[in-house]
């Protein structure tokens, strides 16, 4: 395939200045915080200069002991601005576990935007990205920051899976291409608190959304763009019973597509959980339509969250188990490719490696010129697909066309 063309407006920015530490990683001591500083302790290159951040410097130390690594400690603290800017300035990538980030992300995010810093996350809460691009997108712009959202489950396999896929078509051909999640795993208790979170705010998302797409420029050139909601039932594409998914990972790829030109001059996408038993399907409903109602009011939300407090998450033994796939079908006149991208446990054991693939992706590898609020597609694309790649998670073409 012809190598990707990227648009023009994606902005220049010069070397990063010399910075104490390569990677630092805020919130290390949580769950999937926990996961993410084994996975650097592991694989970490040398002369990797990284840092734990927090505020409780006693667990943070404790943790180090534990990987047996020689790494700095730094005071971090959501509700201490300059905490924060200390950590931006002395870091060139920041990873941040601490969700829901509704709740206590933006201070993070300004700290970087300002001081020029990379910064990772693992959010999947739509309004919390859309307030980030609204208030430090154009900060980010100017100092060199790139500011790179959703860098786990949600939305690593389907925004570089939907980049993969339209790389096998040839250039500037209009494409339909449709996503199909099936999973296993055990729900955290963070994960959980953020998609209440989520659902009590669907208004409050629904109108900076809006805003959001009042305030973004205009696309270049005549293409169009568009994440379509397809119709539950039966799909013969992948014999199985589909569901809408309500998530944030369409709006990604679709902000992707909308940066890229590979994705051709007019590109359409959906997004769907999958189950071969039409009952599960029917009771997955029931659970998402369920939570959201009880989302709603402050007494039952708690109910909600106190079913798996924040900080808990699946066993080890649980983790093994948990796997992930999703097949794209991707349409472009008479041509059909199908291609799959797969892995271990979605939420947990995957999510970190993501997330410090990324981080490492920023500090270390020969990128596109980008700044601001950008996708994994379009900061790392390929070369961080090659990471992930090697780290075990597979992106294969099943049928070319």
């Amino acid at each position: 395939m012809p190598p990707r063309q990227w648009l023009t407006n994606l902005v220049p920015v010069t070397a990063p200045q010399r910075r104490d530490y390569d990677i630092a990683l805020f919130g290390a001591t949580g769950f999937t915080g926990g996961l993410t500083a084994e996975y650097l302790a592991a694989h970490a290159p040398a002369g990797m200069r990284w840092a734990l951040a927090g505020r409780n410097r006693e667990k943070l130390a404790a943790l180090r002991d534990r990987l047996g690594v020689d790494v700095a400690i730094l005071d971090a603290d959501v509700t201490d601005a300059t905490s924060l800017r200390r950590l931006a300035e002395v870091s060139r990538v920041v990873i941040t576990t601490v969700g829901p980030y509704i709740r206590y992300g933006e201070p993070l995010v300004a700290a970087c935007a300002a001081a020029g810093t990379d910064y990772v996350d693992l959010t999947g809460e739509p309004e919390f990205v859309d307030r980030m691009y609204l208030r430090h997108h154009a900060t980010a712009e100017r100092t060199g920051a790139r500011l790179v959202h959703a860098c786990g489950f949600d939305s690593i396999p389907h925004d570089l899976g939907a980049l993969f896929t339209v790389e096998q078509f040839p250039p500037a051909r209009p494409i339909r291409l449709r996503g199909y999640v099936s999973a296993g795993g055990v729900l955290s208790g963070g994960t959980l608190e953020s998609a209440v979170t989520a659902f009590a705010r669907f208004r409050q998302a629904a109108a900076v959304h809006r805003e959001r797409r009042r305030a973004q420029p205009p696309r270049p050139g005549e293409r169009r763009v568009r994440a379509v909601q397809g119709r539950p039932g039966y799909d013969r594409g992948v014999d199985a019973w589909v569901l809408p998914l309500p998530t944030i990972d369409p709006q990604i790829v679709a902000r992707s597509a909308q940066m890229l030109e590979a994705y051709g001059p007019d590109f359409e996408y959906s997004h769907f959980l999958t189950s071969k038993n039409p009952l599960v399907a029917a009771g997955l409903t029931t659970v998402v339509a369920g939570t959201f109602a009880l989302a709603q009011l402050p007494p039952t939300r708690k109910l909600l969250l106190r079913m798996r407090p924040s900080g808990t998450g699946p066993t080890p033994v649980q983790r093994e188990k948990g796997w992930f796939r999703v097949r794209f079908i991707g349409e472009s006149g008479d041509r059909r490719v199908v291609t799959e991208v797969a892995g271990g446990d979605p939420g947990y054991g995957e999510t970190a490696k993501m997330l410090a693939e990324s981080a490492l992706c920023l500090a270390y590898d020969p990128l596109p010129q980008t700044a601001g609020q950008v996708t994994t597609a379009v900061a790392m694309g390929d070369s961080l697909r090659a990471r992930l790649e090697r780290a075990g998670i597979t992106f294969r073409v099943i049928s070319p066309g």
